[in-house]
């Protein structure tokens, strides 16, 4: 004779939880299941009936019956589980985050699961599995280009100042040069891919036709670019030109790259008193919001055309230049904090 299940009873409170869960579309399907169990053990319907119901096991039943007696609602949920006891000790995870900071094994560029788990005598599987843990990954790399200006912060406060409250009736002009630009002259066209996508195609070979340097003057306030484009390049005619129809009472403040900083460029501030040149600290150009302008251009006009020679280039970025002036906006600068750079060397972190 079948040994007769545990009796079970609910509060209305409980009836009331178990039917929310048992219908409740954002509930866990498992959970969901054990609250029909135990809304049918309620009933007064025997184990193996339940289980043909809710095409399950006579054993499912039983263990959420006896679950459900004993712990009630909180006896759904699944137990804390201690896993997997490790097969190493933190002396090993700390040997292994302390050799990936030594010198590589002579002719690697790196070390790899291998090199390590062979230095320190352990398995690849321990090695990778205390690498993943720490969120490490040997084979990928990111390179950054970090401000060391001492002046950094004062720098870029006055530049974001700048944007944010400039002057008032003063001209804000945001300028840089993108040298070098090269007439590449390459097949293009659209071609089927093996999936039966079309997508357009760049031969992969090309012919240079020769480079223009292009000096651009991005107005912060309007967003309109004024820009010339030469075959040497030219910072202070460029500033000239700029300058042109500007009352020589109104204030100018010109952002620029700290490569501009030698004496000739300071000559010719002392003949515009009424210009002041804001520097941007070493290595750090994104504060410069022309290089914005810039990546717009080489994306939309630039990267994917082919040009002859030297006159369809220019005439290709005068063009978009005059595009892009007729609906132009200025940035927005959105960025609430601006910190010096500092890379913090992780490894030994985790280390210590």
């Amino acid at each position: 004779m079948p040994k007769k299940a545990a009796q079970l009873v609910c509060s209305k409170k409980e009836l009331d939880t178990l039917t929310m869960l048992a219908n409740g579309r954002k509930v866990e399907k498992r959970l969901a299941e054990r609250a029909k169990i135990v809304l049918l053990c309620h009933e007064g319907l025997r184990n193996d009936t339940i289980s043909k119901k809710l095409q399950t096991t006579v054993m499912t039943v039983a263990k959420w019956r006896n679950r459900f007696n004993k712990d009630r609602i909180e006896g759904l949920n699944d137990k804390t589980r201690s896993g997997k006891p490790k097969k190493y000790d933190e002396s090993i995870r700390n040997n292994i985050l302390k050799l990936i900071e030594q010198p590589v094994p002579r002719g690697q560029s790196n070390w790899d699961g291998e090199s390590i788990a062979k230095r320190l005598g352990i398995s690849h599987d321990i090695v990778w599995r205390i690498l993943r843990k720490e969120g490490i990954q040997l084979q990928r790399m990111r390179s950054w280009c970090v401000s060391t200006d001492k002046e950094f912060t004062a720098k870029a406060a006055d530049i974001i100042g700048l944007y944010l409250n400039p002057p008032e009736k003063a001209l804000v002009l945001s300028v840089d040069e993108k040298p070098s630009i090269q007439a590449l002259e390459r097949k293009i066209g659209f071609v089927e891919t093996s999936s039966g996508k079309i997508v357009k195609g760049l031969q992969s070979t090309y012919k240079r036709n020769g480079t223009l340097n292009l000096f651009a003057a991005l107005n912060v306030a309007t967003g309109q670019i004024k820009a010339k484009t030469t075959k040497r390049p030219d910072f202070q005619q460029f500033l000239d030109d700029i300058l042109q129809g500007i009352s020589s009472g109104q204030e100018v403040h010109v952002i620029l790259d700290n490569y501009c900083t030698h004496k000739k460029n300071e000559d010719w501030l002392q003949k515009h008193p009424n210009v002041y040149f804001h520097y941007t600290p070493t290595s750090a150009s994104w504060l410069n919001q022309v290089e914005i302008w810039f990546g717009i251009l080489t994306r939309k006009a630039l990267r994917s055309a082919s040009f002859s020679n030297t006159d369809e280039l220019k005439k290709a970025i005068e063009d978009f230049i005059n595009g892009y002036s007729e609906n132009s906006k200025p940035f927005a600068w959105k960025k609430r904090e601006v910190r010096g750079s500092q890379l913090r060397n992780t490894i030994t972190n985790l280390c210590n």
